[in-house]
């Protein structure tokens, strides 16, 4: 999963940066409202952290900008304590939710899941898909109840896969939603990563379909 955090501190920028990828997330970052309206206009996001408070560019601005070009990935505001009105502000621009400041990154992350998961037509924290078990909480997922040993990388991609359980998804698709602006990206890796999670999964799971990507999907009985 991959996410936007457009916020102009620059300790507070750090810090939801490195809790999101602690957290198993790939994260790009921006420090003003014009470069965060360009990368979120231009690259794929599973969600963003936007301020409302933004030099060059307010966070309404670029998040009514976003919506007039139908990007709909979910949006996360942060506002002042003090001002209800960037609240209302926000969700009638299209915000999904919003986080007042000062807050605890817990909550941030914890909406952020919430966002992704909603998106994708989950409402619980935990996604099934026959004997495999993802926990969005804590970042582990299982197969008949043990607990698998994965990279970062191998987590992306089941839980990407999960997460969009029953539809193909391109390997485009997953090379732009499992690693940053600056990673060299090769999809010829998606490969490999596919290849080492069937065999940590031990079931089969992973449909490749040629010519389109993969998909996801219960075995069936």
């Amino acid at each position: 999963m991959r996410i936007l955090v457009v916020e102009d501190d620059i300790n507070l920028n750090r810090q939801l940066v490195e809790a999101l990828q602690e957290a198993g997330y790939v994260v790009d970052k921006a420090f003003d409202g014009e470069e965060g309206h360009f990368l979120g206009d231009t690259e794929p996001y599973d969600a963003v952290i936007l301020d409302i408070g933004l030099p060059e560019m307010d966070g309404i601005t670029v998040l009514e900008k976003w919506r007039a070009a139908s990007r709909v990935m979910p949006v996360l505001i942060l506002t002042a304590r003090d001002r209800w009105s960037d609240k209302v502000a926000g969700i009638d621009a299209g915000a999904d939710d919003y986080v007042t400041k000062p807050f605890h990154v817990e909550e941030v992350l914890a909406r952020i899941r919430a966002l992704i998961r909603r998106a994708a037509g989950h409402a619980s924290s935990e996604i099934v898909c026959g004997p495999v078990r993802l926990d969005t909480k804590s970042s582990k997922a299982s197969v008949n109840g043990m607990t698998l040993k994965l990279t970062s990388h191998e987590y992306r991609l089941l839980s990407y896969l999960m997460h969009h359980m029953g539809e193909v998804v391109s390997r485009t698709e997953l090379v732009e939603h499992l690693y940053d602006q600056d990673f060299d990206r090769d999809s010829n890796t998606i490969e490999v990563f596919v290849g080492r999670l069937r065999k940590k999964l031990g079931v089969d799971m992973i449909e490749t379909v040629r010519g389109l990507g993969y998909r996801i999907q219960a075995p069936a009985a």
